[in-house]
């Protein structure tokens, strides 16, 4: 299948259909000067089109955004409905926040779920996302049956504003770790040793980002606005599913 990807960053969701064998076609992103509004896709080239609009207006921590005095980024969910209705594909994906909205497309009905990075794909880092699925007939995203089992250790979620990680515990006179607990302040924004543990949390190889020529504190705000890998593989093989053979 033939794929258009919107709003790819720096592509982790992407990274994951293709591994899947989906030929993906990154659409413009503010990340390399591009800008959604002024694209026009043609008709009927592409199979499907995925993509997760910024989420800022509908996350849980937008009010901490607004306390700081920053301004939130602006809704883009009808630049990625305009450029749908465009393009025509079979079939689309979103992905947001847990409270982010349907996608409206004329033509299509939509069928969502959340879906646990932890409890329903493996991985270490929790983080819960929206996908909504848009098709012609209302086909539904079947995920890896059984799910496979919840990791011992856990990893709070990697976000572009930073995040919290595990922090070992010395309890008793052996000094040894007995266990861990979140450390749920910044990990240092800005620094390489946070940025390693994001790209670690997001299921990303060692090195990853290295000759990107980003700051710092710019390259884990890539890293966690993307998909964690381990998750987007699920979801990569759960279109394909839908789709059956035609994938």
């Amino acid at each position: 299948m033939l794929v258009l990807s919107l709003f790819p960053g720096i592509g982790l969701l992407d990274m994951a259909f293709e591994e899947e064998g989906f030929c993906v076609v990154r659409g413009p992103d503010l990340l390399w000067g591009g800008d959604i509004r002024r694209f026009h896709p043609p008709a009927g080239r592409f199979d499907g089109v995925i993509g997760g609009p910024p989420c800022q207006a509908f996350s849980r921590l937008k009010y901490l955004v607004e306390h700081n005095g920053y301004e939130l980024a602006p809704n883009m969910f009808p630049e990625f409905e305009r450029v749908i209705a465009a393009a025509a594909p079979a079939w689309f994906l979103c992905e947001n926040v847990p409270d982010a909205p349907r996608p409206t497309v004329p033509g299509y009905i939509v069928r969502d779920r959340l879906v646990s990075n932890r409890e329903d794909c493996g991985g270490e880092q929790s983080r819960e996302r929206r996908f909504s699925l848009g098709t012609k007939d209302g086909r539904e995203l079947t995920l890896d049956w059984p799910p496979p089992p919840v990791p011992m250790k856990y990893v709070p979620a990697v976000c572009a504003s930073g995040g919290g990680r595990e922090t070992p515990v010395a309890i008793g006179g052996s000094g040894k770790p007995k266990h861990s607990i979140r450390k749920a302040r910044d990990m240092g924004y800005k620094t390489a040793d946070f940025m390693r543990h994001a790209i670690e949390a997001q299921g990303l190889p060692a090195g990853f980002l290295d000759d990107a020529p980003f700051t710092v504190a710019g390259k884990i705000k890539m890293v966690g606005n993307g998909v964690p890998l381990t998750m987007g593989r699920v979801i990569a093989r759960a279109v394909r599913r839908a789709f059956g053979a035609a994938a």
